[in-house]
Parts: structure tokens; C-alpha cells; sequence
């Protein structure tokens, strides 16, 4: 009997730390994403690319934040119609937090830069 509670215990355990870190790693992602997005003029420099791909492959940080740092890559001066038409899935799906909606609406208006309104929003998050 107290072997069985020792297995629930630890399980407990590590799942709280395993979505603890996938909390983290959305929260890091999140940080990344919205520090390149607002200083970001007509494109992604070589830095950015590099850190958003590593976003991109990085399962643990969240479906959204993986196709926004996609949907960045390939702007240039303004998002794909790919990258708009990921965005606006993001925006629409019920599922996807506030913060990740805010993040896919900058970047499907992103026009050579952020705007005011979007990076005063970025800036909130």
C-alpha cells in the first residue's frame, strides 16, 4: 500500500514540475517573441531568424508561439499570406490564450514595423 502512495506522490510530483517548465519555456518563448517583434524593421535579422527557429522546433513552447516565430521568419516587410493566414487561425481558435491572440494580431498587421497600438499591446503582455 505505501509503495502505491509513493508512485502517486511522485507522479504528482512530476507532472507539476514538467508543466512547470512547459510554463516556463511558453513564458521565455513569449518574452523572445515580442522583444524581436517590437524592435523588428522590414524583417528578421540573421540573430532573430536563428532564435525563432530554435522556437519554431521547440515543442514546449506551445503550438501558437511555434507558428508565430514562423509566421516572422518569413516576413519581409510584411507577412506571407501563409504566415496571415496562420495568424488568423491563431486569432480565431478558441483554444489559444489572450496573450498568444495578441501576439498573432501584431504580427498579422505587422507593415515594416509594429505599430503603435501593437507594440503598446506587446508591451502589456
Amino acid at each position: 500500500m505505501k509503495l502505491g502512495i509513493t508512485k502517486t506522490l511522485l507522479l504528482i510530483a512530476l507532472t507539476g514540475l514538467f508543466s512547470q517548465v512547459t510554463l516556463a519555456d511558453q513564458a521565455s518563448a513569449q518574452k523572445t517573441i515580442v522583444g524581436i517583434l517590437s524592435g523588428m524593421n522590414h524583417f528578421p535579422n540573421d540573430a532573430q531568424k536563428a532564435e525563432l527557429m530554435a522556437i519554431s522546433n521547440d515543442e514546449s513552447s506551445g503550438r501558437g508561439y511555434q507558428m508565430i516565430a514562423t509566421a516572422i521568419m518569413g516576413i519581409q516587410h510584411a507577412p506571407t499570406a501563409e504566415g496571415k493566414a496562420s495568424m488568423e487561425q491563431i486569432i480565431g481558435s478558441a483554444q489559444a490564450p489572450a496573450a498568444v491572440k495578441a501576439v498573432a494580431k501584431a504580427v498579422a498587421e505587422f507593415n515594416h514595423m509594429a505599430s503603435a497600438d501593437a507594440k503598446a499591446a506587446l508591451a502589456a503582455l
